[in-house]
């Protein structure tokens, strides 16, 4: 199981009250990794602490900056070992007693667990935004994944084994895990409120994920602003002959120059619209061409068995 943490010193020991007996409860053998992200408060010392009460199944992986969740998992990823990977966000929102559902259907066979959050207790923009962008991202990518943004979920050891071997910078882990599924499944769990603390994700983090999210597993952004382009200069010709004939039987005429403003700012701005498209993707290039890690790992806590 890997828990990505930041800033979440109010929350953790709501967190470890109920997450250790959620797991107890399955009746199996299970590894707990935290990954600390760089928090700015006493989350890593609360993770140190909690590492020294259940030092037999937990594992504290703590990173020298914050590089984001997505990279937070990656190196939960990377320290994992278990046949099955269950990630969870330490801000108590998914119940972790649902857990024991997502383990149900590995029993079953499938070796992707998706989730959607019944009656989600976020605020009414987070959640109007959230249809909007599952929307958007459906249609561009071909990803069906109906709530893109609960981080409860399921990875078999292949799929895992397969997300590790993958280089690139920037890795959205449910859609990169999904395109690897063989038997992937979605499942409905719960969603609660916050137990403590605020959200890091704004509005914007929220759209600029869904960029990244777009930009990474398909074109058909650039595709579609191509045939956009083919459309507008095919009607931009159609109305310079319009206007030319017009001239020609009308005479020279100022009435319209407003009207040529307005369509020569609207080419305008689609023309910028297309380039700072087009600058997402060639700074997904300049990401990825420099050799730089993905994540620091400052320490790993963990027994010296499991080291050895």
């Amino acid at each position: 199981m890997v828990v990505p943490v930041y800033d979440e010193e109010a929350g953790l020991p709501l967190l470890f009250a109920r997450l250790y007996p959620a797991l107890d409860a399955l009746g199996r053998s299970y590894e707990l990794i935290f990954v600390d992200d760089g928090s700015k408060d006493r989350s890593a010392s609360l993770l140190r602490e909690q590492f020294g009460r259940r030092p037999d199944v937990t594992r504290v992986v703590l990173l020298t900056l914050n590089f984001g969740q997505h990279r937070a998992i990656l190196a939960g990823f990377a320290h994992s070992r278990g046949r099955f990977v269950v990630t969870l966000d330490a801000d108590l929102q998914n119940p972790p007693e649902d857990i024991a559902k997502l383990i149900a259907e590995f029993d079953a066979g499938h070796d992707y667990v998706g989730t959607i959050r019944a009656l989600r207790q976020d605020s009414a923009w987070r959640r109007y935004a959230s249809r909007i962008l599952n929307w958007i991202r459906e249609r561009t990518t071909q990803i069906h994944m109906t709530d893109q943004g609960c981080m409860l979920r399921g990875y078999s050891r292949e799929i895992v084994n397969a997300i590790n071997e993958c280089s690139e910078v920037n890795a959205f882990m449910p859609a990169l895990g999904y395109t690897f599924a063989a038997r992937p499944v979605e499942i409905v769990v719960g969603h609660e409120e916050r137990a403590a603390g605020k959200s890091k994700y704004s509005l914007f983090r929220l759209i600029k994920l869904n960029f990244d999210l777009m930009t990474s597993f398909s074109i058909l952004p650039v595709q579609l602003f191509s045939m956009a382009g083919v459309a507008v200069s095919l009607v931009s010709l159609a109305f310079v002959v319009f206007l030319a004939i017009r001239r020609l039987m009308i005479g020279p005429e100022a009435e319209g120059l407003f009207t040529l403003f307005a369509i020569a700012f609207f080419l305008i701005g689609l023309c910028l619209f297309g380039l700072g498209l087009l600058g997402e993707y060639i700074g997904r290039i300049y990401e990825e061409v420099r050799p730089r890690p993905r994540y620091l790992v400052s320490a790993v806590l963990e027994r010296r068995e499991d080291a050895d």
